[in-house]
């Protein structure tokens, strides 16, 4: 019995020392360092080609608008908002007839935020552009906490069905051929509700705005024809 006892035992340890030898070899062959940073890379596809995109005139782009490809683009914007004639306000005013209105105006008493109320103007197509493009950098420190929508062709579509719900304003002429953005020029900025100053260079505010938006400088016309330089932050 002694001896049968002592071969299991010893087969035991012999299947031990086995396995313990496979695991070591097993850690040689396959061994991998630590990566310096965890995480995965992700590779951000580059623009098209390879530099930053250049603001498109949203007025080049209503002409070929789709309403109906707009109305899809809202239901992200749905959860917040509601368009229809007499809707409620909910997290954000309802926007039923908003193109052409006083920006941060009106909406039933919605309490719009003092960042947004400090722009003034109207909801020009330009102004609607910009601020679908980054809400943050049309009004720095507005409560709405959407991104923005990156897509020219998205920001068109939505802003023409947008349009067509209560206000329907002319559309604005496309520009002429080589004609700049307005605020392309290095160096433009607007005053935001903080008292600084925000580069709007690559917000893509383009054509005549309304009179008191933020994107349009009432003396720049007579600065430049006089030859002076205004002083940094002048609106």
């Amino acid at each position: 019995m002694d001896d049968r006892n002592n071969t299991i035992a010893g087969w035991v340890l012999a299947g031990c020392g086995a396995a313990l030898g496979l695991s070591i070899v097993g850690g040689m062959l396959f061994h991998g360092e630590a990566p310096e940073k965890p995480g995965y890379a992700i590779e951000a596809a580059e623009e098209a080609g390879g530099g930053a995109a250049e603001a498109v005139p949203i007025a080049s782009l209503l002409p070929t608008a789709d309403a109906a490809k707009g109305a899809e683009v809202f239901k992200k914007c749905a959860a917040c908002h509601t368009v229809t004639q007499g809707g409620a306000n909910g997290i954000g005013p309802n926007l039923y007839a908003t193109m052409g209105e006083g920006i941060a105006q009106g909406k039933g008493g919605f309490a719009f935020s003092d960042a947004l109320k400090a722009v003034g103007g109207t909801w020009t197509f330009d102004a609607m552009n910009a601020w679908l493009t980054s809400p943050r950098k049309f009004a720095n420190g507005t409560k709405m906490t959407f991104a923005g929508l990156s897509n020219p062709q998205d920001r068109a579509n939505i802003i023409l069905y947008l349009n067509q719900q209560g206000s329907n304003l002319p559309l604005p002429p496309p520009p002429a051929a080589g004609a700049a953005p307005a605020g392309a020029e290095a160096g433009a900025t607007a005053n935001v509700s903080d008292g600084s100053t925000a580069n709007t260079g690559d917000i893509g505010n383009t054509g005549t705005a309304a009179s008191g938006a933020p994107s349009v400088d009432p003396n720049a016309k007579d600065d430049k024809a006089l030859g002076v330089t205004p002083p940094a932050g002048k609106e």
